[in-house]
């Protein structure tokens, strides 16, 4: 793995803790996830394709192209994946993205604690310049938590990719960089401390 791992990376909050993926997490994962996989603008894999997508993640950590976590609420129970992808060793520069997260866990401090714990270690550790945040620009929820986290739209990728539906997905872009991250901790800290 290159200088932005190692594979076995973990991060540690009171509300989540962030531990490498790996295939034993398979049932707990397909058992969170629901029907998750049934919303057409995003990409959650069904509970009978969750050993394939954990082997697909493993593959691109593999290749240096993705460092994938399982996330773990309070109790160590698997709710969700998240992932550094889009790994940018030169610049350096990442994407925090592939996220879902469990309904019971969706609306609490998990989400946010982890996002602040992958910025932390982005800029903190990699001394990243920015980190990136990408969703389909018809995903409201997702485009509110993104800007609840403090991230500013950098554009639309319009016509970005394919879905599995077959429809085509315009990318709402979204970023912090090393100079905003100051501020985004701070509010980030703020948000943790007094949850919703």
């Amino acid at each position: 793995m290159s200088r932005l791992g190692p594979p076995e990376l973990t991060l540690k909050g009171r509300h989540v803790t962030l531990v490498p993926l790996c295939r034993d997490h398979a049932e707990a994962l397909s058992s969170a996830a629901g029907d998750l996989h049934a919303l057409w603008y995003t990409t959650v894999p069904s509970p009978k394709g969750m050993l394939a997508e954990i082997d697909r993640r493993l593959r691109l950590r593999d290749v240096g192209a993705m460092l994938p976590f399982t996330q773990l609420d309070a109790g160590g129970q698997p709710v969700g994946m998240t992932t550094y992808m889009n790994i940018d060793h030169a610049t350096p520069r990442v994407e925090i993205g592939s996220t879902w997260i469990a309904p019971s866990a969706q609306r609490r401090p998990l989400n946010t604690e982890a996002k602040r714990l992958l910025l932390a270690h982005a800029f903190e550790a990699w001394s990243c310049l920015a980190v990136e945040f990408r969703t389909h620009r018809l995903n409201q929820q997702s485009r509110r938590a993104i800007e609840r986290l403090g991230a500013q739209l950098d554009g639309i990728l319009r016509a970005h990719m394919v879905m599995p539906n077959g429809t085509i997905r315009d990318t709402a872009v979204y970023s912090v960089t090393a100079a905003d991250w100051p501020s985004v901790r701070a509010h980030l800290d703020g948000l943790i401390a007094r949850p919703r």
